[in-house]
């Protein structure tokens, strides 16, 4: 299996393990610039070259050895369930991607036919009940996971915790998860572990984030979007990713984490 979602720098200098909806255009921009003095021109997802990952051929043994070796330090970046699954529905479904069409091409009109998804357009101004159609598209991504009906599940609301164990499971050990939402103090930790060839100061550093601008705006608090039955919902999907990673179930309109990630319980509990 390998280490699928990894990158590393040229240099070795750091490696991450991606997870989707969680700063990881940010992160993959500072680690391309520590190696190169800019950042690259374009979406990172999009580079070829300047940064290893593992879905190109010619990095896969460079990041192998690395990881299983554990040679460089290693790190991941996590989000709070509410806050994830919100920004899929916002970016994927309801938004316009970067290339100018519908996420994965005939995904949006199926959940319009099968979930009574309503999504907007431009042309209306993205006019829709953003929490009636949140709601359904929810009921979606639990069937795609729990039962990998009517598609298997996406990246993008795949459960963290999926993510992160891949890279366990193995054979690779984090140094550090630290939380999107203290996104400035969690780089600057890893900044401050590593040597890179070159510095960067985190104050400096523009916003990426390919999502934005494509699509409607949230209209309402986190809270409203989920009644009881959609926290059920979300319960039963990321129940793990709330434990693990220290988020406040009780309370949707928290976004901060409650505590510190345990590391020793991450790799106890994902890595079987």
């Amino acid at each position: 299996m390998g280490f699928p979602g990894t990158w590393m720098t040229e240099s070795e200098s750091v490696v991450y393990r991606v997870v989707p909806k969680c700063a990881c255009s940010s992160i993959g921009q500072i680690m391309y610039y520590s190696d190169h003095g800019v950042f690259f021109d374009g979406d990172i997802h999009d580079a070829t070259s300047g940064l290893h990952k593992w879905s190109l051929p010619h990095s896969q043994g460079p990041i192998e050895r690395n990881v299983k070796g554990n040679k460089s330090y290693a790190f991941t970046c996590v989000r709070n369930p509410y806050g994830r699954i919100l920004s899929s529905f916002f970016d994927k479904i309801a938004g316009i991607q970067r290339n100018g069409k519908r996420y994965r091409g005939n995904l949006v009109p199926q959940l319009i036919q099968k979930y009574g998804i309503e999504v907007g357009s431009p042309e209306d101004d993205f006019a829709f009940d953003q929490v009636k159609s949140f709601r359904r598209f929810l009921l979606f991504a639990r069937d795609t996971i729990r039962w990998r009906r009517p598609m298997d599940p996406d990246i993008h609301w795949s459960a963290m915790s999926g993510h992160i164990s891949t890279f366990i499971v193995n054979g690779g050990r984090y140094n550090n998860i630290f939380f999107t939402e203290k996104f400035n103090e969690g780089m600057q930790s890893v900044l401050n572990a590593v040597e890179t060839p070159v510095r960067i100061s985190l104050d400096e550093v523009p916003r990426f984030n390919e999502s934005e601008g494509h699509g409607p705006k949230r209209a309402h608090p986190i809270s409203d979007y989920f009644d009881d039955l959609s926290r059920h919902l979300v319960w039963e999907i990321y129940k793990k990713d709330f434990q693990l990673f220290k988020y406040d179930f009780d309370n949707p309109d928290n976004k901060m984490p409650t505590g510190e990630v345990d590391l020793g319980e991450v790799h106890a509990k994902l890595g079987n």
